[in-house]
């Protein structure tokens, strides 16, 4: 630019600004501001960058003066007569906007800017000093300020005084001010304050801008604020000095390309020979270029003041965001105006900010994932466009975010993973693209076994996708790699089969892993076509090569337990589309037959049954070889096992044959889950090696837990086959008998202290009672003999292992018994976390066996009492069998919540009375009361029914040797439940109140406290004491819960159960999943419970309290894990199979993809104690762990 020496004059001596740390004393000249003079002519316009001198101190310059109306601004005619006096008077009396009106339309968002500047243009036009007065008001009323300044405080004091009067003034009640009010009204706020500025200086750039007394006077008041020790001064008035500088330098640029373009026309006309000039258009561009030049220097010295006297001791603010708004708008100035801008003196000061390195490292771990995003990208930039980059200790900060849950994190550190290890091999020059993916796989291998984060490869290849595809789709190099001998470590080798197992369902399946969610859930056409075309490339490639891989490591358990599961990701028809791939169909059935006779380990056997279970599948045409082939199998196993079982049932088996058998137990026991073993008839002997084990008190789980298994899978597949054919009326009393012989057998193991055995039964139980339950059979009456119905003595049973083994936390004594010698030394940590998802799932087994009416609603007290206790660990399941519950019986729902709590006071009774108890119970009281939701009306009669039996109890009759009303004090209890209840319910409940109790109990203090929780407001809750909805510790007194009789099952006969209302669950059987192989591809969708016989007219759907219950499963962090895994089979895919489907997983839920949320957290990386970011765990963490739980 022409003039562009001149802009930012010594900005480059500013090497030393003031502390960024500290708050700046105000100290101002004390000059009195000058009367404005109207004069009859307009005087010429002179240079005043002296005049802008004194804004380069920060608050020390007073409003300048303003001089006698300009051309611009003033009208020839008969209005410049006027005298001052007269004009003041004339524009007093006239209406101008005010600064409320600014502000208003400036926090609304809605007006038109343009408009609400035009009309304050106006009365500023009239009256320069009320106008200036205006704007100055709203400029205090928008930091938040409560004070005025007035006329007189205008025309006595300077800047420095008005500042120290408005301070003192401040409104500090609160610390919030308009700029950080949380929520929307931030954000619009913000962007009209600076709409407002940009508006204001665009409407002035073509005269008010040079009047000399506008820009100067509010350019000096702000940098004035702008030094305040109050933080609102402060932020408002320099977002507002930058937002007017900006606009300044757009003026700037646009004064600078005139004056460039006037003098190239002044010049070419005064180039010309002196008879072809015109001298009046050279006249005339001479003055133009004389009054650009003054423009332009005037705007430069605004510039500059502001520059000096706002941005340099600003842009170090402890504040971040007046930090932010300095650099941000520092590099729009370079951008629009770089001929003044982009030099050392500006420069600097960006370095400044940057040099840091330090905190920007640290900011990778900002708690806002997307701050973190940008920090690691911009890392990025310097590493690849600096000379120096980041050394390998700088660089470590970021690789471990490739494991981070957030998925923008973990793709933009995949990225900065990804250029660094191509630098890498760039520098070693390779051959061809094969050399650089092998050596890129070389890398990426050191670089996982080094990162201590095994098993989270997933992560990593996810991370590294977007920008690494092409290399982890190089299944030759991968493969070639393997094959070969003495090219890997034994470790090398296994991170990446690894690596490439993960990369082959990354391809294959085009989701995340578990743990990060994508944007778009739906693929899109483009999408699922590369899909489509990478799973042909997987099946084409590792059809001929799967079998020599398998043959390769099939002596090795951990590598050719992820090698199965690569026919799970195969276009499977491809193996009918050639006769010449038919043999490599019979090799890979060789090989893993043959790894199923040579290994027992759970991990490879379950491995084989998911692949049994998909090569089988009647949907392809080659699914009869693979049954042949495996039924040989079955009958090698079975004639195994039927050499030894005599010795075994005849207790004379030695220690060989004892590992013998139940080595061909376990294999069997693998396979029944995925193939139907009815036809080998291994129920007998496996039942009687139970039996005689039981007798004998010979418990070895190696033998008994896989004989346990055979017998269920036995049963399962039964029940599949007799529902899918027509069976006689001896073949059902058969499996009846069956079925009840073996329920007795697991229900004398729930008292064993074999931990596996004992476990193994439970589970069992569960999934065999919900399989053969009344509502499973419902639908078919001539099956209706098999519904099988716990006895009362099993129903205690059930009842008691719950308080025994999973409301209890004696983990030390669980862990010591399922510890393995090996075991012991590895992270007790994540042995806690295996034994808490255990008892989850055996927790889950018994609220289905309530929700699916196996056993009455009574029954879930024992798990309702526990809620609040226990709520950190089973909380999700709890709630949801409370909400499932309701869909049942919202009256009979009630009712035992009301039973559950009875229960408690009871047992606090009989043990020991104290008010914390007391306390204790009302804090459950007050969680359960949330349950009900926000429905008043519908919810109206169970809180009724609740309340009714509630005051009952409390005044029911004292038995032999009680003292009078002994419960008197449950109505505390109650009271939690008041705040939900409707006017006229309180009205009633309170009549209902006074006839149940006797008239003297009415002073009682309990009888009190209800009555004034009944009296209060509907929508409000009573407070007698004070308490909040924390979840309590652990280290409150354990109610231990004896061995009893089931809960209401002493006035409940055996045929009552088919006809009570308050069982008959509507909800569909589910699909058994501890047992029964889940298709990975294929989800059958829950039907809706239909309504059951109800007191409400309402449908029984019911909102739930979202603000009681936190989204996601407590996680907690180790640094190593293992997968927990445990048999599994599939249903045979038969039609009226499918209609007992409704996908509610039992127990076990030992699939793959549920296993994985069993895998622990693993560490952060901190980087201050604010930082709540965390890296992946495989558990879910979301609500979608309960519909894998219950729906």
């Amino acid at each position: 630019m022409a003039s562009g020496s001149s802009a930012l004059d010594s900005l480059e001596e500013l090497d030393s600004p003031t502390d960024s740390g500290s708050d700046y004393e105000a100290t101002m000249k004390g000059t009195k501001r000058r009367k404005p003079a109207v004069s009859k002519q307009p005087p010429k316009r002179t240079r005043h960058n002296a005049a802008l001198k004194g804004m380069s101190s920060p608050s020390g310059s007073s409003v300048p003066t303003p001089p006698g109306p300009s051309p611009q601004s003033v009208s020839q005619g008969t209005s410049m007569q006027l005298s001052a006096r007269s004009v003041r008077s004339m524009n007093e009396e006239s209406q101008i906007i005010s600064a409320k009106d600014i502000y208003d339309a400036v926090c609304s968002g809605k007006s038109a800017m343009v408009t609400v500047v035009d009309e304050w243009l106006d009365s500023y036009k009239r009256s320069q000093e009320a106008g200036l007065l205006v704007l100055i008001n709203f400029i205090v009323q928008s930091c938040g300020c409560k004070g005025v300044v007035t006329r007189k405080m205008f025309d006595s004091m300077q800047n420095a005084e008005i500042i120290s009067t408005l301070t003192k003034e401040f409104n500090e009640d609160s610390v919030n001010y308009p700029l950080c009010t949380p929520g929307p009204q931030l954000k619009r706020f913000k962007a009209g304050l600076c709409e407002f500025a940009r508006v204001l200086v665009r409407s002035c750039r073509n005269s008010l801008v040079y009047d000399e007394y506008l820009f100067p006077s509010l350019l000096a008041l702000l940098t004035g604020l702008s030094d305040s020790q109050v933080r609102a001064f402060r932020h408002t008035s320099t977002l507002l000095a930058i937002k007017l500088m900006t606009g300044l330098v757009e003026v700037a640029v646009v004064v600078s390309v005139q004056l460039q373009t006037t003098q190239q026309q002044y010049n070419t006309e005064n180039s010309k020979r002196a008879h072809d000039r015109a001298s009046d258009r050279l006249e005339e561009l001479q003055a133009t270029v004389k009054e650009l030049r003054e423009n332009r220097e005037e705007l430069s010295s605004m510039m500059n003041a502001t520059f000096r006297g706002v941005f340099v001791h600003r842009y170090r603010d402890q504040l971040p965001e007046i930090r932010g708004v300095c650099i941000e708008e520092l590099g729009l100035w370079l951008k629009m105006d770089p001929e003044d801008f982009l030099n050392d003196g500006c420069l600097k000061y960006l370095g400044w900010t940057m040099h840091d390195k330090e905190r920007i490292l640290s900011m990778v771990m900002d708690k806002d994932p997307d701050v973190a995003v940008e920090v690691v990208n911009l890392l990025l930039l310097i590493q690849q466009r600096t000379d120096e980059g980041l050394d390998e200790e700088e660089c470590g900060h970021i690789y471990p975010l490739v494991y981070a849950s957030h998925r923008g994190l973990a793709s933009a550190a995949g990225g900065f993973l990804y250029s660094k290890l191509k630098s890498v091999i760039t520098s070693h020059s390779q051959e061809n693209d094969k050399a650089n993916n092998a050596a890129f796989f070389q890398i990426l291998i050191s670089l996982f076994i080094q990162s201590e984060f095994h098993e989270h490869g997933a992560y990593l290849v996810d991370s590294l996708w977007h920008v690494a595809g092409s290399e982890l789709r190089d299944w030759e190099t991968m493969t070639t790699f393997l094959l070969q001998d003495d090219e890997l470590m034994y470790e090398e080798e296994g991170v990446l089969i690894e690596l490439m197992m993960c990369a082959i369902r990354q391809a294959a399946q085009a989701t995340p892993p578990v743990g990060r969610t994508q944007g778009k859930k739906n693929l899109s056409m483009k999408d699922k076509k590369i899909q489509e075309q990478d799973k042909r490339r997987i099946t084409t490639h590792f059809i001929p090569l799967l079998p020599q891989l398998l043959a390769k490591y099939s002596a090795d358990a951990k590598n050719v337990k992820l090698l199965l599961k690569a026919p799970l990701y195969f276009d499977l028809e491809m193996y009918s589309s050639a006769q010449w791939l038919e043999k490599h169909l019979d090799l890979l059935l060789s090989q893993v037959c043959g790894i199923v006779e040579k290994h027992t380990e759970v991990a490879v056997l379950e491995a084989c049954a998911h692949l049994v279970s998909a090569l089988s599948s009647d949907c392809y045409t080659f699914s009869s070889r693979a049954q042949m082939a495996f039924s040989q199998l079955f009958d090698v196993l079975t004639e195994c096992f039927s050499t030894y079982v005599n010795d075994l049932l005849q207790g004379i088996a030695d220690d060989d044959d004892t590992y013998s058998g139940a080595t061909a137990l376990k294999r069997i026991a693998a396979l029944s889950s995925a193939k139907d073993p009815t036809a080998w008839k291994l129920f007998d002997s496996c039942l009687e090696l139970l039996k005689s084990r039981m007798e004998s008190r010979e418990l070895d789980k190696e033998l008994m837990v896989p004989a346990m298994k055979c017998v269920a899978f036995h049963l399962m597949w039964a029940k599949v086959n007799v529902v899918n054919s027509k069976p006689t009326e001896a073949e059902l009393k058969r499996l009846k008998k069956e079925v009840r012989s073996f329920c007795r057998v697991c229900q004398d193991c729930l008292s064993l202290n074999q931990i596996d055995i004992r476990d193994q039964a439970f589970e069992l139980l569960c999934d065999l009672l919900l399989l053969y339950s009344v509502g499973s059979v419902r639908s078919k009456p001539a099956l209706q003999a098999l519904a099988h119905l716990p006895s009362d003595s099993l129903r205690s049973e059930l009842a008691a292992f719950l308080l025994d083994y999973i409301f209890t936390d004696t983990e030390d004594v669980e862990l010591h018994g399922i510890l393995t010698p090996t075991e012991k030394s590895e992270d007790e940590e994540e042995m806690k976390i295996r034994l808490l998802q255990k008892k989850r799932n055996q927790l889950a087994g018994y609220c289905k066996l309530v929700i699916y009416g196996v056993l009455d609603l009574t029954a879930a007290t024992d798990v309702f009492k526990h809620y609040n206790k226990y709520f950190k660990d089973f909380g999700d399941i709890i709630k949801e069998t409370l909400s499932k519950s309701k869909l049942i019986n919202p009256v009979q729902s009630a009712k035992t919540v009301c039973l559950s709590l009875q229960q408690l006071f009871s047992e606090m009774l009989t043990e020991h009375h104290s008010r914390q108890d007391l306390t204790e119970i009302r804090d459950l009281a007050k969680r359960l009361a949330m349950s009900f939701g926000i429905d008043l009306h519908r919810v109206r009669k169970p809180l009724v029914a609740l309340h009714m039996d509630g005051i009952r109890f409390a005044f029911r009759d004292p038995q032999e040797g009680e003292e009078p009303n002994p419960n008197v004090a449950f109505l505390e209890i109650l009271s939690e439940f008041s705040f939900k209840l409707l006017q006229p319910d309180r009205a009633q409940l309170a009549e209902f109140l006074k006839s149940a109790c006797p008239s003297a109990a009415l002073s009682w203090p309990p009888v009190k406290l209800y009555q004034r929780s009944l009296e209060a407001r509907a929508t409000s809750k009573a407070t007698e004491q004070e308490g909040d909805d924390e979840v309590p510790s652990h280290d409150m007194p354990v109610v231990k819960r004896r061995r009893t009789t089931a809960q209401g099952s002493a006035s409940t006969t055996r045929g009552s159960w088919l006809d009570n209302s308050s069982i008959q669950s509507s909800l569909h059987t589910p699909a058994l999943t501890s047992t029964v192989q889940k298709q990975p591809a294929k989800r059958i969708a829950s039907r809706k419970p239909r309504p059951v016989e109800s007191d409400i007219s309402s449908t029984l759907t019911e909102p739930e309290s979202e603000d009681e219950f936190s989204p996601g499963l407590q996680m907690r962090k180790v640094k190593l894990n293992k997968r927990r895994l445990a048999s599994s089979s599939k249903n045979t895919p038969s039609p009226r199979q499918q209609d007992l489907n409704s996908h509610l997983n039992l127990l076990s839920l030992i699939e793959d993809d549920i296993s994985e949320r069993d895998e622990d957290e693993i560490e952060d990386y901190h980087s201050d104690s604010d930082t709540g970011y965390t890296l992946p765990s495989t558990r879910h963490t979301s609500l979608s762990v309960l519909d894998e739980l219950f729906d």
